[in-house]
C-alpha cells in the first residue's frame, strides 16, 4: 500500500513540475520616429546599456516583429523607462 501512495505522489509531482507557464509579458507600445536625433539618441542607449551584460547584435540581425520581445525583455533587465526602451528598438528597425 505504501508503494502505491508513493508512485501516486511522484507521478503527482513529476506532472505538476511539467506544468507550463502562461505567463507573458506585456509588449510595450512602439510609436514611430519622428527625428534622427530620436534615433541617434537610441544608439547611444543601445550601445551604453546593452554592452555592459553583452556583445551587441547588429540591428539587421533580427526583423522588426523579433526585436519587439528582445528589446522589452532587456529593457525590463536593464531597468530602463519605457521611452528609453522605445528609442532603442526605433533605432534597431530604423533601417
Amino acid at each position: 500500500m505504501k508503494t502505491k501512495n508513493y508512485s501516486i505522489a511522484f507521478i503527482a509531482i513529476v506532472l505538476h513540475s511539467c506544468g507550463i507557464s502562461k505567463t507573458t509579458l506585456p509588449m510595450v507600445e512602439v510609436k514611430p520616429v519622428s527625428s534622427s536625433s530620436d534615433i541617434a539618441e537610441g544608439k547611444s542607449l543601445y550601445e551604453s546599456n546593452c554592452t555592459k551584460c553583452h556583445q551587441l547584435y547588429a540591428p539587421s540581425d533580427f526583423s522588426k516583429e523579433q526585436w519587439k520581445p528582445i528589446v522589452h525583455q532587456m529593457q525590463k533587465k536593464a531597468h530602463l523607462t519605457d521611452p528609453e526602451g522605445i528609442k532603442i528598438y526605433n533605432y534597431l528597425t530604423s533601417n
